[in-house]
């Protein structure tokens, strides 16, 4: 092997720090859905953490289908304190009261689906911060609209199904295969879909390719200019955040839980009584870390500013290197 050709093939080589921005640029993404993951993870894990939302699209669903099918097809009542649960009503199906009870719950509620999409679209390359603003807020009101047509579908699937062998339970079936399939991976099915024809309309494929000749640099900085929205977010995050304190010591149920298992800890006893109220003393410390992180994340975001370094002229570069 001659000395030249020893020399084409170091060029083709890639050094460590080509391969370390060649990762990053292409695992960026999925580690974004991962930590977004982890995030939606640790706020929903109490029960009904996104309750104003269950609460609009319950009452959303029980509106359209007694519009649709008739009144009386679907009433709203409440499922552990809050107006989430629609019962749906038709003779043919099973038990005394021909109802079957459906509630929206926090996995339900479409918001694991709002942040899915608005997280591919804020990793995408080339698109500006604007735009990309517009574009989570309209995506979100689709995946908003998409859950209610998904929850509105559960009447006619039961009916239909329950038509043809009435009174029986196994009838349902349909209904939770439906539900399954669109849970496990129709509805991503379709977020996919939807970020694709966004990102071909907003010219992403030549919009990322110019944005990989820019050496894009960013830094992080304490916001010094504050307005008014800025104060109020500020204003909910501490609200929040003094919330979470208030959820445990002002909780009834969950002081009772709680002097139940000191007492159950000081008799060394293991009752239902004592894991009940473990249950209870557990969902209502879940429920403030969920509102303490959610108020550190809004005071975060309020806080800290990304500033983008302008980018050097070509001859102060040259300049510079020499």
């Amino acid at each position: 092997m001659t000395k030249s050709s020893k020399r084409v093939n170091n060029s083709q080589d890639m050094s460590w720090q080509e391969v370390f921005q060649l990762s990053k640029s292409y695992l960026k993404i999925p580690l974004a859905l991962l930590f977004i993951e982890a995030i939606y993870w640790f706020i929903t894990q109490p029960s009904n953490t996104l309750v104003p939302i269950q609460i609009s699209e319950a009452w959303i669903w029980s509106g359209i289908t007694n519009l649709i099918y008739g009144e009386g097809t679907a009433t709203l009542t409440t499922n552990n304190g809050w107006m989430t649960q629609v019962n749906l009503h038709n003779e043919n199906f099973p038990g005394v009261l021909d109802t079957v009870a459906l509630y929206v719950s926090d996995e339900c509620a479409g918001v694991h689906e709002m942040l899915f999409i608005s997280t591919l679209i804020v990793m995408t390359d080339g698109v500006s911060q604007r735009l990309k603003l517009r574009s989570i807020a309209v995506m979100c009101v689709i995946v908003y609209i998409l859950n209610i047509v998904r929850l509105v579908a559960f009447y006619p699937i039961a009916v239909d199904s329950c038509a043809l062998d009435p009174n029986n339970p196994s009838c349902l079936n349909p209904v939770w295969q439906y539900h399954e399939t669109i849970y496990n991976w129709g509805f991503l099915v379709v977020l996919v879909f939807m970020w694709l024809v966004w990102f071909w309309k907003v010219g992403g494929p030549e919009r990322a390719l110019e944005s990989k000749d820019n050496k894009d640099k960013f830094q992080f900085a304490f916001r010094k200019s504050w307005g008014r929205v800025h104060f109020a977010i500020m204003l909910l995050a501490t609200l929040m955040l003094i919330s979470s304190a208030y959820s445990v010591t002002t909780n009834d149920q969950a002081m009772e839980a709680k002097e139940i298992l000191d007492f159950c800890a000081y008799s060394s006893i293991a009752t239902n009584q004592c894991m009940a109220a473990q249950n209870n003393w557990d969902n209502a410390i879940d429920t403030a870390w969920s509102l303490a992180t959610l108020g550190l994340i809004m005071a975060a975001a309020v806080t800290i500013k990304i500033n983008k370094l302008e980018e050097k002229p070509l001859e102060q570069e040259t300049l510079e290197a020499e």
